[in-house]
């Protein structure tokens, strides 16, 4: 249910530390000032991921968004991988993951990690990324509400990975399931109350 250590605890150590500080680039904000927007923590619900992002009415932003901060996951776990093993992989994905959600530069105020999952994923595995992919869409389209499409997928991703032959990877996906429900909490209350607002629709206050 592990990948096998095969990686010195020191180069780990050295992973882990450079791709949290890469996961902990706020690329929701960057991109949102270079664009003239604003301060993206002043806007919709302030969380600094594509889905707030997309509240600007900026589709672009969001798109970049989105691509930014899957790739600094999937970007930390393919250098991992191939310059050290798996479990230096899976454990830059994480830590990627850690760096999105409590970011270094923000104060350790981030985002809820739906995109940064997404590219921990696909980098690790794209079979499972897109069997999770395909399982944000058809929730999305049929719900209209981003955060349940989120939780949906990451709580059926360890199923997929094992239906695919990727048990190494189930413990990995199970403890990101766990934070991204975690960062959630108020998405589900306002899901239980009916309140949580659909995409392309502005929260309420």
């Amino acid at each position: 249910m592990i990948p096998a250590i095969e990686t010195v605890p020191a180069l780990l150590a050295l992973t882990a530390v450079l791709a949290y500080l890469l996961g902990s680039v706020p690329f929701g904000i960057v991109v949102t000032r270079a664009m003239g927007l604003g301060d993206l923590r002043q806007i919709g619900s302030g969380n600094i991921g594509a889905t707030n992002v997309l509240r600007t009415g900026n589709k672009l932003a969001a798109a970049l968004t989105l691509i930014l901060d899957a790739g600094k996951a999937g970007l930390a776990v393919l250098v991992a991988r191939a310059t050290l093993a798996e479990d230096a992989g899976q454990l830059a994905g994480f830590a990627a993951f850690l760096g999105h959600c409590y970011p270094v530069f923000l104060r350790f105020k981030g985002g809820k990690g739906v995109a940064t999952f997404f590219g921990t994923i696909l980098a690790l595995s794209w079979p499972v990324g897109l069997a999770a992919c395909a399982i944000w869409v058809v929730v999305a389209a049929l719900a209209r509400i981003s955060s349940l499409a989120g939780l949906v997928a990451a709580a059926l991703a360890p199923v997929a990975a094992l239906a695919l032959g990727r048990g190494d990877a189930v413990a990995l996906l199970v403890l990101l399931g766990v934070l991204i429900f975690l960062r959630h909490a108020g998405n589900i209350r306002r899901l239980i109350a009916g309140t949580e607002p659909r995409i392309g629709k502005k929260p309420k206050p």
